[in-house]
């Protein structure tokens, strides 16, 4: 009996040693599934990182590349203006004086639309988009000569030369009445007072203060806050990001609703998915200082000719998204610039509007456009 229990007990034991002996390979197999199970879902998710960085990206560009042709403004030129650059040109209607539009800050010529379907009425309109934005295409090499390698690329003594490139070479007729809003006023005033003899009227839409740089709290906030933002949006524009958001409808168009064509509004979607638009945009607020510096050293050089009328639109605050204090510093700042520089010009202010009156509130600059053109084409008649 003792032998039995003896045998019983080292068969138990020899089933023990074995079970000990299993279970570590049990527990090897379970690490080995545990380890793929990881490593799956590790590569599933790079597989997914890797479609969000280079699909939306690709997908994009290869829209871009369609609408690019699509989306061409009916009735436009691409004019060439030499050194290798060609300028976007929109010209409307027919007589004289010929009036010439110059879109704010970063913006391209479409921002015009309605004024100049409303003042083409009466005579001839022309807009053109500035280099790098809109449909003139930033040239890759452009060897310059003479004036132009003073100016750097995205500032007002640059494209005043453009500008007055691309009237020579459209066969503009001259004089002309220059509009021009923030950015295009600086260049519209840059303009009249080199080539006065060109320009019968200039208008100012917001224009940018002389000494508005020279405030902190405006270069902070321009500098800290509205360039890095631009920035963001051009990254995003690169990334596809723009062109997703768009189609979620997170982002819209500033020129929409009614009176905006189908085809006008996906234009304006192209721009905000363009990141060759976008960049332009960055550079223009970028050096915006810079072209002030410009402005404020050839109005000081070369006064406005006395046979230059001027006209100053402004809202009631230039931008009413910005802090009350920045808005009254802009309104001080503009006062004061105007004083000096033309005592002498016509002030309107339009109630109840910001820096986006020219398509938001776009009737009270055609009402004061379609005056002034009456005035000219009155006192061409009587000559």
């Amino acid at each position: 009996m003792l032998r039995k229990r003896t045998a019983a007990v080292d068969e138990n034991e020899g089933n023990l040693k074995i079970d000990k002996k299993k279970a570590p390979r049990a527990t090897g197999v379970s690490d080995n599934e545990t380890r793929k199970g990881v490593w799956s879902a590790v590569i599933s998710f790079g597989q997914v990182l890797l479609l969000i960085i280079f699909v939306p990206p690709f997908l994009n560009y290869a829209s871009l590349q369609r609408e690019g042709q699509m989306l061409q403004p009916e009735g436009g030129l691409s004019v060439d203006i030499g050194l290798g650059q060609k300028i976007h040109l929109m010209c409307k209607g027919h007589g004289q004086p010929v009036v010439m539009l110059d879109a704010p800050t970063g913006m391209s010529s479409d921002v015009w639309f309605h004024i100049q379907e409303e003042v083409s009425r009466l005579t001839r309109v022309c807009t053109y988009d500035r280099v790098g934005l809109g449909f003139s295409k930033q040239a890759i090499q452009n060897e310059t000569t003479g004036m132009e390698k003073v100016w750097r690329l995205s500032t007002t003594g640059r494209m005043v030369d453009d500008l007055h490139r691309l009237i020579k070479s459209a066969e503009i007729a001259t004089p002309l009445i220059l509009v021009g809003s923030e950015l295009g006023s600086l260049n519209g005033r840059f303009y009249s007072h080199i080539h006065d003899s060109e320009v019968s009227d200039l208008v100012l839409i917001d224009p940018i203060p002389d000494d508005l740089f020279e405030e902190d709290q405006w270069r902070q906030y321009w500098y800290m806050n509205l360039v890095p933002s631009l920035q963001v949006m051009q990254f995003s524009a690169a990334t596809g990001l723009n062109r997703m958001f768009i189609i979620l409808g997170l982002m819209q168009p500033a020129l929409r609703g009614e009176g905006v064509s189908q085809v006008l509004e996906q234009r304006q979607k192209y721009y905000l998915s363009n990141p060759a638009h976008q960049s332009s945009a960055v550079d223009e607020h970028f050096f915006l200082n810079e072209s002030v510096s410009q402005v404020k050293e050839i109005s000081k050089y070369k006064p406005l000719s006395s046979r230059t009328s001027v006209s100053v639109i402004t809202g009631e605050s230039f931008d009413e998204q910005l802090p009350s204090h920045l808005n009254q510093l802009v309104a001080k700042l503009q006062k004061k610039c105007l004083e000096q520089l033309y005592p002498t010009a016509q002030h309107i202010r339009v109630y109840g509007a910001d820096r986006r009156m020219i398509y938001k509130n776009p009737s009270a600059i055609s009402e004061h456009l379609t005056k002034m053109i009456a005035q000219r084409q009155s006192k061409q008649q009587s000559q």
